[in-house]
């Protein structure tokens, strides 16, 4: 069988003691002057002896065994045990230093420094070169062969995943389970758990049982096992955990099987961040396909295709994991077979007449294999399969047999078996060939490739490689920017659809914290009564999940689908948003012990702050009312896990109010004009009211907006200063303001002083407390691009700025923020852009160091076809064209702009962060809370792409170009720091990747997981005093560096009938890693770092952990050994002792009950 199973549980994977030999040890020889004596008193007390050996040693055995019970894995006979490395010992310390630097023998940059990308034509291999052999290559280790047969379904591509299911996905299933019940020599692979669980629910239970027989017996391994087979650049490590957990835990429910061997076919491009999930969630071996054809090129060269993937901060070898990367140009069956597609695609015999494929591109067809022509094709086919072996380091070869939506019927299915079955019967009984060929699933080839890989040493001299598997070489880096040919880079994709990216990451956040507050209801809870309302909700929470897994798809959260498609994943999206704003709002009044009825019959008496009326529109701020007499309760909830200070805003329609803590005393705040992009009408009528709140770690905190209290003073208007040569703008009611008559105006806090070009409204340098001054340069410009499509970039030349003289500006100035807002002059009548900087008077906050931009944008209508809008901050940093993008929000990538390839190839992923470094340590930072793309083409510039809108089809398949551009606010944070260790680091001479600092952690925590606001559907009279009311679950704010990527119920809808004694509940932690020689602010915000072990037990506040396990990161191995973590992850948990190495992730499940 392909995988660790287990059947009959329908559950995590269950525990058993291990069974373990004693070595038996040789007795010492006894000096001669007492054998006599020693032999007397063995026999008087032989008895007495044998029982006290008796029970020390069982006391060994249940001490050494029984607290660190292993998880139950039955592995079929392929199946084999990792090979062993050196425990790390146990620690009590765990220091976050500032430099983490793995020892590999390849990197991504040392093959870019290496490559010159002359994209020469190789002959029939276009990428690569002609390939030949000797003939003996075998003679001695014969050639094994493993052809998969696979089919690759996209869950949304040019059809929805409904419409693809009806038509073809479910087809494809029912294929594969008669076809391969016929035969037990035919094998399958199948990765997306999104159709099979609705191909399950379909099902007949005999072909449930069916198919659970083909997996048990081998046949039919489940590959990967996520809800969607996830893109690498734009998904979110959380997004990315939480799609491979709800597809691996319903697989293991249902079929009872997890998998091991990940196959990554399609995605554009990968990230190293992948490896790591998959390596902590006990998978073992990895397939990938689309890197930069020469990379793959250089790597076939040097027979490099397969090695060990580390982390770059690893210096133990405790992430490595296995890949096999495929050698061609595609994963269809032209280009898997050999290096020479032609003859590749004449045994692809679902392209014989008949069936509904297209035909051979290169004129020669496939045709049917009998007795006349099996020795001349055999031999044609052995001939690709030996040329392809020559590329890789052993004798065992993998031939990939499928494509998109393949084994769609009977018919195709069996020409593909009854032809290959020939052949290799024919391949396999000439023993002269030296040649065994067979079906095989990814499981067969990496089981027989380790033991030929164990038996012979493939090691090149001088490599290191990797204690996990002898014979490869090890690699960090990741695989960006990837072309596919003829120097096309697929970097458009990296902001495609913007939109929809700001959504999925709105829909995260929603959920974790969602997830938060339904772990609090049942932990709080356990009896009946009060667990109606949160498991009335578990439908809900898991439809949430899957929508947000489903988007994870690697033509979801890129933006490459067609328009209905989008509107689909958008629709999705949009009501498990809905859904979860609802259980929240009911939630926060449980938790603040307002409702007590616990049922989710009431409406609940609050809603969210910010609300959406469509899929496809931005949130709205609900405005608070705010009349004589009365106030209205807003509730925050704050899912850090530290206590938050921070400036809050909301919306409301009278300027007259006041603020109130819980306690009823007074708070100071502060209201602005709302401001909107209309050049015509940028003042809303509307007011934005500001005060501090300070909210517990993971709790709630209530705030009251009044009316006409007289014990408070109210909030303090801004001061306004305006720009306006079009005489448009007027001033707004209640506020005082002046006009703006220099060429420059700044703002300032404590912190930093901004100075803007009043006639661009751009921001032109910062000048911090200490004097620095850093130039910024922000420039708005677009590119003109007519050959980019959804998935490449393809410029015309550089972008041109957009922005001319004479655009309307407002300086607001009020006691807490600061803001200019500028709505720019283009060539255009209405422009595609405004934007407005921030700074916040907040002392004791990390928001006093930050400056917020948020640009709104909107690039509709033809005037802005084939045109791609960016940002670029042309700072004075010397950068040497060196800077640093993270790589799913969990860490980060050293990136290098090489002129050997085109602009395009120079643009790089930016899900979270981007930052730049000076020579003289100073660095540029910006966060953002999206995905989008990043490129620093000169030096000391950085330049973010805000959005794109494409005419035409980039010739990749989708048939259409992207021109369904919605208004969007795009939101960044921006931080300079000074260096202040002794010696500053050179931008040049590290080619490992920098961490961010403790203080640019914290502040992309807070963009990226901000407080959630609600108010009260009804206003109170002001008259009524209600108790104060807050929820504060933690015992004490978590370090610092201690991030909680999830707290939640795994499996809501059994959360009933799992026994008390069963841990019900998960707590996955990460432990960052900053850069200590930026400090200092951010230490000043903390009270605590992870350096030494945080109690678990004592972690709450009137709720016991009883047990605590450690598990994999996709919560089903107990057993830490498989996941390459160290002895004290799974021995201190027992202990609730929390002891995490930076970088690290951590999984724990949890056995919670409320105190007496």
């Amino acid at each position: 069988m392909a995988f660790s199973s287990r059947r009959g549980a329908g559950g995590w994977a269950q525990s058993l003691l291990p069974t373990t030999k004693s070595a038996a040890k040789q007795p010492r020889k006894p000096r001669k002057r007492t054998t006599a004596a020693f032999r007397d008193f063995l026999i008087s007390n032989f008895f007495r002896i044998g029982l006290c050996f008796t029970f020390i040693f069982f006391l060994f055995i249940l001490f050494r065994f029984a607290a660190v019970p292993k998880p139950l894995q039955f592995r079929s006979s392929t199946s084999r045990a990792r090979s062993t490395r050196p425990r790390k010992p146990l620690v009590h310390k765990s220091p976050n230093h500032t430099i983490l630097a793995a020892a590999v023998d390849v990197t991504t940059k040392e093959l870019y420094d290496k490559i010159q990308f002359k994209d020469e034509d190789g002959g029939p291999w276009k990428q690569g070169w002609r390939v030949n052999y000797k003939g003996n290559e075998w003679d001695e280790e014969k050639l094994k062969v493993f052809v998969v047969p696979h089919s690759h379904n996209d869950p949304g591509w040019k059809l929805t995943v409904d419409e693809y299911y009806d038509r073809q996905s479910r087809h494809i299933l029912d294929t594969i389970v008669e076809t391969l019940s016929k035969d037990n020599r035919r094998k399958f692979i199948w990765e997306e758990m999104s159709y099979l669980e609705k191909w399950w629910r379909d099902a007949s239970d005999v072909k449930k049982e069916s198919f659970i027989n083909l997996v048990q017996n081998g046949q039919l391994e489940i590959v990967g096992g996520g809800w969607v087979m996830n893109d690498e650049a734009n998904s979110h490590y959380f997004a990315i955990i939480e799609q491979i957990t709800e597809g691996n835990m319903w697989l293991n429910e249902t079929v009872g099987v997890i998998p091991k061997n990940s196959w990554s076919i399609d995605p554009f491009g990968y990230s190293s961040t992948m490896a790591y999930l998959l390596r902590r969630m006990g998978f073992e071996n990895m397939l990938i396909q689309r890197t930069h054809y020469e990379l793959k090129k250089e790597l076939a060269l040097h027979k490099k295709l397969e090695y060990v993937w580390r982390q770059s901060w690893d210096t133990e070898e405790s992430t490595d994991i296995f890949v096999h990367m495929m050698p061609f140009y595609s994963y269809d069956i032209p280009h898997t077979c050999g290096p020479e597609p032609a003859i590749c695609c004449q045994f692809d015999f679902a392209r014989m007449r008949g069936f509904v494929y297209e035909r051979c591109p290169w004129g020669e067809h496939p045709v049917e294999t009998d007795q006349e022509n099996v020795k001349e094709r055999a031999l044609k086919l052995l001939d690709q399969y030996r040329k392809k072996s020559t590329l890789y380091r052993t004798n065992t070869l993998l031939i990939p047999l499928g494509d998109d939506f393949r084994y769609i019927s009977i018919d195709e299915a069996e020409a593909q078996f009854r032809n290959y079955q020939l052949l290799f019967d024919y391949i396999n009984s000439d023993p002269s060939l030296n040649t065994e060929a067979k079906f095989g699933t990814l499981d067969d080839y990496f089981h027989t490739l380790r033991d030929e890989a164990e038996r012979i040493n493939y090691s090149h001299t001088g490599e290191a490689g990797s204690s996990e598997i002898g014979g490869f070489p090890s690699l960090s880096g990741d695989f960006f920017t990837y072309a596919d040919r003829n120097q096309d880079y697929w970097s458009g994709y990296y902001v495609s659809r913007p939109f929809f990216k700001a959504v999925d990451r709105v829909l995260e956040q929603t959920l974790r914290c969602a997830e938060m507050m339904m772990t609090f209801l049942l932990g709080y809870c356990q009896k009946a009564q009060c667990e109606k309302f949160p498991i009335s909700f578990s439908y809900k929470l898991t439809s949430a999940r899957r929508n947000l897994a489903l988007f994870q798809h690697h033509d979801g959260v890129t933006g490459t689908a067609k328009d209905h498609v989008v509107e689909d994943y958008g629709t999705r999206m949009h009501m498990a948003l809905l859904d979860l704003q609802i259980f929240m709002s009911k939630a926060i009044e449980v938790l603040l012990g307002i409702r007590h009825e616990k049922n989710d019959h009431h409406p609940a008496n609050f809603e969210p702050a910010q609300t959406r009326s469509r899929y496809d529109v931005q949130p709205m701020h609900r405005a608070i009312s705010a009349r004589e007499g009365t106030l209205q309760t807003v509730v925050i909830f704050n899912p850090l896990e530290q206590t938050r200070n921070e400036v809050v805003m909301v919306v409301v329609d009278r300027p007259d109010v006041t603020v109130l803590d819980s306690n009823w005393t007074c708070v100071k705040s502060q209201i602005s004009p709302e401001l909107k992009h209309d050049k015509n009408k940028i003042f809303t009528g509307k007011h934005r009211l500001y005060w501090k709140s300070s909210v517990p770690a993971m709790g709630l905190q209530t705030y009251y907006v009044a009316n006409g209290f007289a014990g408070c003073e109210k909030a303090k208007p801004a001061t306004l200063k305006l720009f306006t040569p079009s005489k448009q703008l007027s001033c707004p009611t209640h506020y005082s303001c002046s006009s703006l008559e220099s060429d420059t105006v700044e703002i300032r806090n404590q912190d930093q002083t901004l100075t803007f070009n009043v006639n661009h409204g751009l921001l032109q340098k910062i000048r911090r407390k200490d004097g620095d001054v850093n130039i910024v340069g922000e420039e708005i410009s677009m590119y003109s691009s007519t050959e980019s499509g959804a998935y490449l970039f393809k410029p015309n030349g550089d972008a041109v700025p957009i922005t001319q003289v004479g655009g309307e500006m407002v300086v607001s100035e009020g006691n807490l923020v600061k803001e200019v807002y500028s709505y720019p002059k283009t060539s255009w009548e209405k422009s595609p852009i405004s934007h407005s900087t921030r700074i916040y008077n907040s002392e004791s906050t990390v928001q006093e160091f930050v400056i917020e931009k948020e640009y709104h944008v909107e690039l509709l209508g033809h005037n802005f076809n084939d045109k791609e809008m960016i940002v670029r901050y042309k700072t004075d940093i010397n950068s040497k064209r060196i800077f640093y993008s993270d790589l799913n929000g969990f860490q980060m990538s050293r990136r290098e702009t090489y002129d050997k390839i085109p602009l395009q190839g120079n643009y790089y992923p930016m899900p979270s962060l981007a930052f730049m470094q000076g020579s003289n340590g100073d660095r540029f930072s910006v966060h953002t809370r999206q995905s989008l793309g990043v490129a620093s083409l000169k030096n000391g510039w950085l330049e973010i792409m805000l959005d794109r809108r494409l005419v035409r089809d980039d010739g990749r398949g989708l048939g259409q170009g992207v021109m369904d551009n919605r208004p969007m606010n795009v939101v960044f944070h921006i931080i300079v720091e000074s260096n202040i260790s002794s010696s500053s680091a050179n931008p040049g001479s590290d080619s490992h990747p920098l961490s961010p600092s403790l203080l640019s952690h914290l502040i992309g925590s807070h963009l990226n997981y901000p407080l959630h606001m609600f108010i009260a559907k009804t206003p109170e009279s002001i008259s009524v005093q209600p108790p104060p009311r807050s929820f504060a679950p933690l015992a004490a704010s978590l370090p610092c560096d201690l991030h909680v990527v999830s707290f939640k119920v795994p499996r809501p809808l059994k959360y009933s009938q799992q026994p008390n004694t069963e841990p019900k509940f998960a707590l996955v932690l990460q432990r960052r890693h900053f850069d200590s020689s930026y400090c200092r602010k951010g230490r000043s915000q903390c009270l605590t770092m992870a350096d030494e072990p945080v109690n678990l037990f004592d972690m709450f506040k009137g709720l016991a952990v009883l047990s605590a396990k450690a598990t994999s990161i996709n919560l089903l191995h107990e057993d830490t050994d498989i996941l390459g973590y160290s002895e004290q992850f799974g021995a201190g948990a027992l202990e609730g002792h929390i002891l995490i190495s930076p970088m690290e992730i951590q999984a724990y499940k949890l056995q919670l009950q409320p105190h007496e």
